[in-house]
């Protein structure tokens, strides 16, 4: 089976009634956990975007939290996940400030727990490319932004 592209879909949707709509969506968010919290995101938390934001920083520190410092293998998978996590919830927002200040706090709590960056090249090279991604994501924005975030990027890069 071929999935439709977006205009098709858009196109398609147009001929539903609100009613057929919202149970096309209802049926969407059954079959996918990503599904619903994208749906969760857009009707409950898109119109307070800094109290999303904060819920999101609270799973990165319930996240680091859970980090289990045996080995570097298991900071190294943990890591991941939280950096996989988080870039789901970025996904969702679509906001370039959102993503920003998410991708900042992610980095900001590496640079302070007790996460060994100096003895696995995987991670430092994993914290590098966050940092540079911040940089080429304020790169575009206006000179205002870049300046409400200098403080934050010469703390990462320090």
């Amino acid at each position: 089976m071929k999935a439709a592209s977006v205009k098709e879909i858009r196109d398609e949707l147009k001929i539903y009634t609100p009613e057929q709509l919202q149970e096309l969506c209802l049926r969407l968010a059954r079959f996918k956990k990503e599904n619903k919290e994208l749906l969760t995101y857009l009707l409950f938390e898109a119109g307070d975007e800094q109290a999303y934001i904060h819920g999101v920083q609270e799973e990165i520190d319930a996240g680091f939290a859970a980090i289990n410092f045996r080995s570097i293998y298991l900071v190294k998978k943990s890591l991941r996940k939280i950096l996989r996590d988080t870039n789901k919830y970025i996904r969702y927002s679509a906001v370039k400030t959102t993503e920003i200040d998410l991708l900042i706090y992610f980095c900001r709590k590496v640079r302070t727990s007790k996460i060994p960056l100096s003895k696995s090249l995987v991670l430092r090279n994993l914290y590098a490319r966050q940092v540079a991604k911040i940089e080429k994501l304020l790169a575009k924005m206006h000179e205002d932004i870049q300046f409400d975030y200098e403080d934050d990027i010469t703390f990462l890069k320090a």
